[in-house]
């Protein structure tokens, strides 16, 4: 694989991602995250779903409540 054409240019790997309240902040360019409950690839600009506290993403609303669920019963 080359090298990207500039530093923003997504590398096809994973990203490293900070996520904030309203966005996210991509800190090593990539083209996908994986969801933290089921370990699937969420391309980048598919991401709707993550946890800013837990610092992890999900791939669908049902993903959400695994983990919301899943983290009750811990508590």
């Amino acid at each position: 694989m080359s090298e990207p054409m500039n530093k923003f240019e997504p590398t096809g790997g994973e990203a490293v991602v900070q996520y904030l309240d309203s966005d996210l902040r991509v800190i090593k360019p990539g083209a996908f995250v994986r969801c933290a409950v089921t370990g699937k690839p969420i391309p980048l600009d598919e991401l709707k779903y993550w946890s800013v506290e837990r610092q992890e993403a999900y791939a669908s609303p049902e993903a959400v409540m695994a983990r919301v669920t899943e983290t009750a019963r811990s508590s």
